[in-house]
């Protein structure tokens, strides 16, 4: 499933850095053997084309495959079989028998169809640009405002705020049911501006595909009216993104944070830290992994200490990324328990999701109220706590006002009473929560 195209007005831009498209072969970084293999697997699909639409398929100017273009016809893998006084870039190509031949040849060898990729160093170099231009500036009240949909003390709001704000990574730790993976989610509301993600990069003549659309979001370019040209200054190999966030679990491996090689595509998949480069990667219930949380910071020590990820193709060559990915840690075991001090040293900031206090529970169940548009009562929030609460000394997690209510409701929905909480309600969704741990089970 995609994700959704964003507006420009859906975030404030802190940098609108994109790259700039080529004009020309040599700019574009790739070789003329490279682009040559992409318009002949385009051109195998499409039959014929004018110049224009193979450019921008491979989302470069024809300026950019004219060589190639040029070097095909001469090979005769394509005829020219109509077109306009304008030239080339008009002219209709069509693929030819030995054409075809020869994109088969290639399409046994890299599956890959599509825009043109960006190299390797061209990539570096504009992470290594947005460092810079894309520093986030993040204030107390901006950070008040981003998890102003949650109940949380200043004391949380003011470790997560100086974390963000030095783009350093953290762990979020503390009791089940506190919050954890929506603080780590809420962070996403500080990562204002774009980032522009390449399609895919190249790398010694292999490819890794890099923009995911299950975990980038791209913004729509604003309309133009028929009077005016669209704006063709921009590379369209890259995709104007929101900054991403992407989110792994219990399914996480060791595997997944390395170049994925398909041997039936030919091409790479790129790791989860390479989709979430630019914005932040919440590693939810860390501790809980098939592998050992030891094995996984293992990974993580270089990258976090020098802000430099080192990959490895199939072929055993290393290169590196800039690494600019804030790495959220979410766990409910204490990370004493997971790693030891060298590990805890080299992530920074240690954030408590504390329970909360009484008035934090009813402040919560009220908006919980709200959400669900279901009356408040706040002497019955307080009645359900010195009643039931208490005396069985159950103790307050920031989940239990949604899940109470919403077994209340359907309680009362499936008794056939009015959509209104009471306190028997909530005593009969209490019964079916919590574990009755002096029950006697039957032998």
């Amino acid at each position: 499933m995609s994700s959704p195209v964003m507006t420009d007005a859906a975030i404030e831009p802190t940098a609108a850095l994109h790259p700039l498209a080529p004009q020309t072969l040599e700019q574009s970084g790739l070789s003329l053997d490279l682009v040559t293999q992409l318009m002949l697997k385009v051109l195998h699909f499409a039959g014929e084309l004018p110049g224009t639409d193979i450019a921008a398929r491979l989302g470069v100017g024809f300026g950019v495959i004219e060589p190639a273009l040029a070097m095909i016809k001469q090979l005769q893998h394509v005829e020219i079989v109509g077109g306009a006084i304008l030239g080339a870039p008009s002219y209709r190509y069509r693929i030819t028998d030995a054409g075809r031949a020869r994109a088969q040849m290639l399409l046994e060898a890299n599956h890959y169809v599509g825009v043109a990729p960006v190299p390797l160093a061209q990539y570096q170099r504009y992470l290594n640009e947005y460092r810079v231009a894309g520093a986030l500036q993040v204030s107390r009240p901006r950070v008040r405002e981003a998890f102003s949909h949650l109940v949380l003390s200043d004391r949380v709001l003011d470790q997560v705020g100086p974390a963000v704000a030095a783009g350093h990574s953290m762990f979020c730790y503390g009791p089940p049911g506190n919050g954890k993976t929506v603080i780590a989610q809420a962070i996403r509301n500080l990562l204002e501006g774009e980032i522009a993600v390449p399609h895919a990069i190249e790398v010694e003549g292999s490819i890794i595909r890099v923009f995911d659309p299950v975990n980038h979001q791209p913004l729509a370019e604003p309309d133009h009216s028929a009077l005016l040209a669209p704006d063709r200054s921009r590379d369209a190999r890259w995709v104007r993104c929101r900054r991403p966030m992407v989110m792994v679990g219990g399914e996480l491996t060791l595997a997944a944070l390395d170049l994925s090689y398909s041997p039936d595509t030919g091409f790479y998949g790129a790791p989860v830290q390479m989709v979430a480069n630019g914005g932040i990667l919440v590693i939810d219930d860390f501790g809980r992994q098939a592998c050992s949380p030891r094995d996984l910071l293992n990974r993580w020590i270089v990258p976090l200490e020098s802000r430099v990820d080192f990959l490895t193709l199939k072929t055993g060559q290393k290169f590196e990324l800039p690494f600019l990915v804030m790495v959220v840690f979410a766990t409910n075991i204490r990370p004493s328990e997971l790693v030891d001090e060298a590990f805890l040293r080299r992530i920074h900031y240690k954030i408590l999701a504390e329970s909360p206090t009484p008035d934090d529970f009813i402040e919560i169940f009220e908006r919980v109220c709200r959400e669900k548009q279901v009356a408040f009562d706040h002497g019955l929030v307080r009645a359900l706590l010195e009643l039931y609460f208490k005396p069985r000394g159950i103790a307050l997690r920031g989940c239990q006002p949604r899940d109470l209510i919403g077994q209340s409701l359907a309680r009362a929905a499936y008794l056939g009473e009015p959509r209104h909480l009471t306190l028997d309600l909530l005593e009969a969704a209490c019964a079916s929560y919590f574990v009755d741990e002096d029950a006697q089970l039957p032998a």
